[in-house]
């Protein structure tokens, strides 16, 4: 009898990242050890449909999955007797481990997370609470300061309170932020969906309007001109943070189009940075991680302002793993391969369920 354990990787989803999750699981589907775990496969379609699938990665990739002969729907059963999947002809499969990689709303919100914990699986990532707070850049701003990390001055809008007062708001936007530009994001998306770079009123209320199909809540913030650096952070109680990575975006800033668009944008590891400053990053990072309650995996973003002047932009605690995202590619830096990163953090989630 086979000892190898049942992966399901989860993908797809109805966020505005569904495309994003489909490069990522395919990427997965290409490297996960299939010599150690039996891996199952299912896709949410942006309608909400959960179908397992045998589709190959190419299929994917493109969307065509959809459309596989012997597809079925199952769905991950709360019901901790089943720890698994339930097929449409109501036949159970007890699943070891969940590998999701469904970005932006209802797959790292904290939503999922709560389904995988009623259902008693464990799963790769952060818990509930952790998930929902990183989720929402306003949270995760406000819980930064708390913990008197440094960062860009924001502004919060509520996009109800703004279609009635929209120039009090601007009015207050301005004296906050001082000079033009100004960033514009939704407050809980991610992959920079929603986000645009802003010179000047007109720019700023077409922006909030874009925002605002994205989320009600909108985060303005002010720009820190400076090198874009990011840090992969793995681990629970003792976490591990990567070599800093750097951003060259081809874009204005690294917006979606720069980073999936092929626009030639490229994730590196950063040089040129002195040892003290990449330390006090990386000691950042992880100060960061452990506020937030993240366990697993994280990537924390930041800008370098000058030589030494570090701000925290934001956290991602379900980051891209597609073939260019950022997240696998500092690991592999430091000696990580990708296909051993995806077997540590399943194993992580194993071994973290075992002790609790």
């Amino acid at each position: 009898m086979s000892d190898k354990k049942t992966v399901l990787v989860l993908f797809g989803g109805m966020s505005s990242e569904h495309e994003v999750s489909r490069s990522s699981a395919a990427s997965i589907l290409r490297n996960i050890d299939r010599d150690r775990y039996n891996v199952r496969v299912i896709g949410i379609t942006k309608k909400g449909a959960w179908i397992e699938t045998a589709a190959p990665p190419e299929m994917i990739e493109d969307g065509t999955w959809i459309n596989r002969i012997n597809n079925r729907n199952a769905y991950i059963c709360p019901d901790r007797r089943v720890h698994g999947i339930r097929t449409e002809k109501g036949k159970d499969i007890r699943i070891d481990c969940v590998f999701s990689v469904l970005h932006g709303k209802y797959g790292e919100d904290g939503a999922m997370q709560g389904l995988l914990e009623l259902a008693g699986i464990p799963y790769a990532g952060s818990g509930v609470l952790s998930s929902a707070c990183t989720m929402d850049k306003v949270v995760s701003k406000v819980l930064a300061n708390e913990g008197g990390i440094r960062q860009a001055e924001y502004c919060v809008l509520d996009w109800f309170t703004f279609a009635t007062q929209a120039a009090q708001e601007l009015q207050r936007v301005e004296e906050t932020l001082g000079a033009y530009p100004y960033f514009v994001k939704p407050a809980n998306t991610g992959s920079s969906v929603g986000v645009a770079k802003v010179r000047d009123r007109n720019e700023l209320f077409e922006g909030i309007k874009e925002a605002a199909k994205y989320d009600e809540k909108i985060l303005v913030e002010e720009s820190i001109v400076g090198r874009e650096l990011e840090v992969a952070v793995l681990g629970d109680r003792h976490p591990h943070a990567s070599p800093v990575g750097e951003i060259v975006a081809a874009d204005e800033f690294y917006s979606y189009e720069a980073k999936y668009g092929g626009m030639g944008s490229v994730a590196e590891v950063a040089e040129n940075l002195s040892e003290e400053v990449a330390d006090r990053i990386r000691e950042t990072a992880i100060e960061v991680y452990k506020l937030l309650g993240c366990s697993g995996y994280s990537r924390v973003d930041f800008f370098l302002k000058g030589e030494d002047e570090i701000y925290f932009n934001e956290i991602n605690s379900l980051p891209g793993f597609t073939s260019i995202s950022m997240y696998p590619k500092l690991w592999d830096a430091a000696g990580v391969p990708y296909s051993e990163l995806i077997t540590r953090l399943i194993e992580n989630a194993m071994d973290e369920d075992n002790n609790n």
